[in-house]
């Protein structure tokens, strides 16, 4: 009889174990499929100097393909200036009035970036240019740069004296018309630049037979409709004088824009969305 009570108990203990241990087991095969609420519910296994461990789940093979190939990719180099030249080295022919080097300009103190009073633009839009100095200088003129490409800097330096409306040192000159609280809206000042892609201009016509320079009918960097390309307010000569830089500009791959006599692009400028930084100075030169 006690035989059996006993055969009995050991029966209920063996169960009672059996359920314990499953239980366990199962609260243990749960928690293995959740993150530990804390470090000291885990202890870390020993890893090699060449192991890593994961800090998240391990990423789908092409992904992690991605991304290995990402960590080994040779860094992007910085935009510079080796595909620039100086512009009176492949325009012997041109005179510059760089105005943004000097304090004579719309601002009324020279702009960051300028560090020399030479302009540079890129190798296809300087031999354009040759070409259009060429022409013109057969016809008895020579091309005058007042700015070439001009540095993102500078840009900046643009748009924070435009913030600055109390600063109009240079209105009577350059903004008669205009209160400065408008050029953002006129289009007059802008965050980004055409010149900052290395293949814009501004300039006018030399008369070599006088001396002087052509009469245009508006000076550079007036802020008006006097200065729009098309602008019939000018003398029948003044506005025959902007045609024949313009045509010669446009048959040498330029294009202006409707706002600025001055202004041309070349038409297959090679950095179409490059912004470059580097300062008006030969030195960045290669």
């Amino acid at each position: 009889m006690r035989n059996k009570r006993l055969r009995t108990a050991f029966a209920v203990c063996g169960f009672l174990l059996a359920l314990t241990a499953g239980a366990a087991a199962g609260r243990l095969s749960k928690r293995s499929q959740t993150a530990p609420e804390s470090a000291a519910e885990v202890s870390a296994p020993e890893i090699s100097a060449a192991e890593t461990v994961p800090t998240s789940p391990a990423p789908a093979a092409e992904t992690t393909a991605a991304t290995t190939a990402q960590s080994f990719a040779p860094a992007v180099p910085e935009p510079d200036a080796s595909d620039f030249v100086l512009l009176s080295d492949a325009v012997p022919d041109v005179i510059l009035e760089m105005r943004y080097y000097t304090t004579y300009n719309f601002i009324g103190d020279r702009i960051d970036g300028y560090d020399a009073p030479c302009a540079l633009l890129t190798k296809e839009a300087a031999a354009a240019l040759r070409g259009v100095s060429d022409e013109l200088g057969e016809k008895g003129y020579r091309l005058k740069i007042y700015d070439a490409y001009r540095p993102q800097t500078a840009v900046d330096h643009f748009v924070r004296w435009a913030e600055d409306t109390a600063d109009i040192r240079m209105k009577a000159c350059f903004y008669p018309e205009l209160d400065k609280s408008v050029l953002f809206e006129s289009g007059y000042i802008s965050r980004r630049s055409a010149h900052s892609r290395g293949s814009t201009v501004d300039l006018t016509l030399f008369d070599i037979s006088t001396g002087k320079d052509v009469d245009m009918g508006g000076t550079f960097d007036y802020f008006g409709e006097r200065s729009h390309p098309d602008f019939r307010g000018v003398s029948q000569e003044q506005y025959a004088n902007r045609r024949l830089l313009r045509d010669a500009m446009t048959s040498h791959g330029f294009h202006g824009i409707s706002t600025e006599w001055w202004h041309f692009t070349l038409n297959d400028e090679p950095f179409p969305e490059t912004f470059f930084s580097f300062p008006v100075d030969p030195a960045v030169l290669p």
